[in-house]
């Protein structure tokens, strides 16, 4: 018998690879979630409750689409989460009226040439917000909510007349939201940075678990890298504002705050304190006070002040680029896990108890600046407007009562990177949906009337909010239900068994469409992006070599740094999404393993190079006294310099 080729071997390998769905029940950590999902389900009730206080509840299903654009951006900095909202409140507003308009013009209920034309702006809406999605990095439902808005819009048999009032009822629960955003900016600030910096502190944690152990650090420094990056990217418009304050004040001299944030900045002068200081273990340290600060007993204090933020971003950094080196500047790995599980505990709860008034603390070279390159976005666009319009056009041949249903979980499929995360999501999609329409078919089962599945679509969005932030499949559980109330909701008269079936099969067909347009769009674009970062990376990683030959490396350390650090993490992200695709790579993996080790030594080398050139350099005045970090454990040294 004749053995396949060579070529055709790898490329079995490489199907199997890409159609593994393993990962697709894992969780992800989600301290914030509860919290979020609490204000999603109070922005759905306020913006339904005008149409049953007028008495059209079948009406509050379009202030609800309207309300959904609260599900977007919720990692973001409060600056930055207010103007995307403001963006995707227009655009939800604008697809509903669309939908409307579409679905009174051409009545897509009746068949025929105008439910296919439907079809082709369904399969149009979906591209266009996938492509705006994608550019505007929003993840978890996406495109997937602006779609629905649409398709609903679109289906819920509109007259001429209706069309204004459900676009302003839309626009009425986008404004809804993108209010409660900003209500949120004003009440709890440090949101965003104090999730971003509890993540980081979790993901270092992990990796100085598997640095104990002694099993694989690659994939866990990645995720601790881009975490880092992200805290620091969280506390970027505190340091902006800092920034500002420092210039519009008149003969304010360079202090501990502007000399982190200008230029070359000061070395941490815990170093002496925390080596003479014999600490007990993480779980019975206590935060020790600061020198000439006394503790007020019974005082609260919110983890999350930007200088204690930037404090752990710091230490977070200081961990990272010291992991692995031959003379890490830290002692046991695994007890200074505990402690930094400790603090990521603390930063997650609001107000952890009380505590002494911790001083800022001088800075290490934080890396600052760095920002991902922008995705490959044209071919996810493109998958998702053949995979949408097939599945809507297959459907509709079908008959099925509900055809867009199927356009939206093919839609939901591949609103992803590549192949292997579409997988992944074909995975969760089908095991949510089965158990979601179990427990519709037990809501609709009771037969509530119209308040009563108002307040059962309220619930269902408070736990689709925390669910989807750990996992997608467990997200899909309550917004199968979701969908098929608000359904039931606009149009009560129509039979429960019907509405489950056609959401059972219309969700199976757009499933299996989606996986197959994903398999037949191949491309090279994940393979010129691997190369592209590849070569990115050893540019970097020459760069830093030369400045610290030359004795330049104290210079700008936070540029350095900066560039090398995003470089290796694009590196690694660019491996993943190839390795996710079809296409070859054409890259050898022993090269992207070499420069990956490279990069991270060099951060270590650039890190401490930065440090002692803080120490030398002129003109930057006496640094602040010596500052207890807290929870230290025994030999803790952030500061420390050893080369490998």
């Amino acid at each position: 018998m004749r053995r396949p080729s060579l070529h055709r071997a790898a490329r079995a390998r490489s199907l199997r690879d890409v159609l593994s769905p393993r990962g697709a029940l894992a969780l992800q950590r989600a301290d914030d979630a509860l919290p979020f999902a609490l204000r999603a389900a109070l922005v759905t009730a306020l913006a339904a409750l005008p149409a049953f206080l007028t008495g059209r509840p079948g009406d509050a299903v379009f202030a609800v689409l309207g309300s959904f654009t609260t599900t977007f951006g919720r990692l973001m900095p409060h600056t930055r989460r207010t103007r995307v909202l403001a963006g995707v409140a227009v655009a939800m507003t604008l697809y509903v009226a669309a939908g409307s308009a579409l679905g009174a013009r051409l009545r897509p209920q009746d068949g025929g040439a105008g439910a296919l034309l439907v079809v082709a702006a369904t399969a149009l809406v979906a591209g266009t917000a996938k492509l705006g999605c994608d550019r505007a990095r929003l993840r978890g439902l996406g495109a997937v909510m602006l779609l629905f808005g649409f398709a609903v819009a679109a289906q819920a048999a509109p007259t001429p007349a209706e069309v204004l009032p459900r676009t302003l009822l839309a626009a009425g629960g986008a404004a809804t939201a993108w209010l409660a955003a900003l209500a949120g900016r004003l009440t709890h600030p440090e949101g965003p940075r104090r999730h971003a910096v509890a993540l980081a502190l979790h993901e270092v944690a992990a990796l100085l678990d598997a640095e104990a152990a002694g099993a694989p650090r690659t994939a866990a420094r990645h995720r601790a890298t881009t975490a880092v990056l992200d805290a620091y990217r969280a506390l970027e418009p505190e340091r902006r504002r800092t920034r500002a304050g420092a210039r519009r004040t008149p003969g304010v001299r360079e202090t501990a705050v502007t000399r982190r944030t200008h230029g070359p900045t000061p070395s941490v002068r815990a170093a002496a304190h925390a080596a003479s200081v014999h600490a007990a273990p993480a779980a019975s340290v206590r935060p020790r006070r600061a020198p000439g600060r006394p503790v007020r007993a019974g005082t609260r204090r919110a983890p999350a002040s930007p200088e204690h933020a930037e404090r752990m971003a710091d230490l977070c950094w200081s961990v990272l680029v010291g992991a692995g080196r031959r003379r890490p500047p830290y002692g046991d790995p695994a007890a200074l896990a505990d402690v930094l599980r400790a603090h990521a505990r603390a930063f997650a709860r609001r107000r952890p108890g009380d505590g002494p008034e911790l001083p800022p603390a001088a800075a290490v070279n934080r890396p600052h600046g760095a920002r991902p390159p922008a995705p490959a976005l044209l071919v996810p666009a493109l998958r998702t407007v053949l995979g949408t319009g097939l599945a809507g056009a297959v459907a509709l041949g079908l008959g099925l009562g509900h055809g867009y249903w199927a356009a939206l979980s093919a839609a939901a499929v591949l609103h992803s990177v590549d192949v292997r995360t579409a997988t992944r999501r074909a995975v969760q999609r089908t095991l949510g949906t089965a158990a979601g329409l179990v427990l519709a078919v037990a809501v609709l089962g009771l037969r509530p009337g119209p308040l009563a599945l108002a307040g059962t679509v309220v619930a269902l969005e408070l736990l689709l909010e925390y669910a989807v932030a750990r996992n997608y499949g467990l997200g899909v559980v309550f917004l199968t239900p979701l969908a098929l109330l608000l359904t039931e909701l606009a149009a009560p008269a129509e039979p429960a068994g019907a509405l489950v079936l056609d959401r059972a099969v219309g969700s199976l067909l757009g499933v299996l469409l989606a996986l197959l347009c994903a398999l037949a769009v191949v491309h090279d674009r994940a393979a010129v992006r691997a190369r592209r970062a590849l070569a990115a990376c050893v540019l970097a990683s020459a760069q830093a070599r030369e400045a610290l030959a030359a004795g330049r490396a104290g210079a700008a350390p936070e540029v350095l740094q900066a560039r090398l650090a995003a470089a290796v993490v694009e590196l690694r992200e660019a491996e993943d999404a190839a390795a996710g695709e079809l296409w070859p790579a054409g890259t050898d993996p022993a090269d992207l393993a070499r420069a990956e080790r490279r990069a991270y030594r060099l951060l270590g080398l650039l890190a401490a190079a930065g440090r002692e050139g803080a120490r030398t350099a002129p003109g930057t005045g006496p640094g602040p006294g010596p500052v207890p970090l807290p929870w230290s454990p025994p030999s803790f040294n952030p500061s420390a310099r050893s080369r490998p």
